[in-house]
């Protein structure tokens, strides 16, 4: 919000568009930070740049002359040189309710119910919760759910029998879309074959086979080099030229390396990848709850 009130302080006239590069150049934002996005695809800097116009106009810190044009006021300027390094928005409600505030046209910012009023918090996770915009709150939640949900579903994988692994496999391979139109995905019964326990048929005739390797292994192990070069010997026995190796636990750097140097494609799916693909894919998870995002509609208002 600082370096979006220091590119106003010249007293222009901008949109936001024309916004984004000036704040991203005062903030020293690198390539790799413009070059993030949000879940919904949108450049993350571009997302708090926003959040943080529509905050500081609707504390009258800018204001709009004319849709979608923003301008900086005199409070806006109060506010830079009071915190000409930064401000958290606990910071600037803080100001705005002063006596320095006021007399500078602010206005007060009482949304329908803060964070700090209906959540018990310390400054320090206060101050966390305010630099980030609704959207980024409920991305940040989501990831929350799906950590421990991912945590818990390679704790069931785990405590499950073996057949039922390698059934799941199966089944998220096939979520996945690798079966195709009309292709056979089924789990195998082969002995002497290294461990295939799955078969995917990505068309109807067989012309195209992936086939699979399901480690249940202890959460805390890790996969060695032997354990692919087994699995690469057994494709070579069905003269297979790709194959999947999944597992519950992680892979050595061994058995990584080995995997890129084999001219036969070995794809290795770890526990954490595995469990975070169940979820994109909705294999042993459910839906709880669908949230609808809603933004103020401008036309609307014309």
């Amino acid at each position: 919000m600082v370096s979006v009130l220091r590119v106003f302080s010249d007293g222009e006239v901008r949109t936001r568009r024309e916004t984004h590069p000036l704040v991203a150049n005062d903030a020293s934002l690198s390539e790799e930070q413009l070059s993030e996005l949000l879940g919904s695809g949108q450049p993350k800097y571009m997302n708090r740049i926003g959040w943080g116009m529509s905050f500081l106009a609707r504390t009258n810190a800018l204001s709009r002359p004319s849709r979608g044009s923003y301008v900086i006021t005199d409070g806006g300027r109060a506010l830079l040189r009071t915190f000409p390094n930064g401000f958290t928005e606990k910071e600037a409600e803080n100001f705005i309710d002063s006596a320095e505030g006021h007399h500078s046209g602010l206005v007060p910012y009482t949304p329908s119910a803060r964070a700090s009023d209906t959540t018990p918090t310390d400054d320090k996770s206060d101050e966390t919760n305010t630099e980030l915009d609704p959207n980024e709150q409920i991305q940040a939640g989501l990831e929350r759910v799906h950590t421990a949900v991912a945590d818990e579903l390679l704790i069931r994988l785990h405590q499950n029998e073996p057949n039922f692994f390698e059934q799941t496999v199966v089944d998220l391979v096939v979520a996945m879309g690798y079966a195709g139109a009309d292709g056979v995905a089924a789990r195998t019964q082969l002995t002497n074959d290294g461990g295939i326990d799955g078969v995917v048929d990505q068309d109807a005739l067989g012309l195209n086979r992936v086939y699979i390797q399901a480690k249940r292994y202890s959460l805390d192990s890790t996969v060695s080099r032997p354990d692919i070069q087994a699995f690469v010997g057994a494709l070579h026995g069905v003269q297979a030229d790709r194959g999947l190796f999944i597992t519950t636990a992680k892979f050595s750097s061994g058995a990584k390396t080995y995997a890129e140097s084999v001219s036969t494609r070995v794809i290795l799916i770890d526990g954490p990848r595995l469990a975070d693909l169940m979820i994109r894919f909705g294999v042993g998870v459910q839906t709880q709850q669908t949230i609808n995002v809603v933004k103020l509609d401008e036309d609307y208002f014309e």
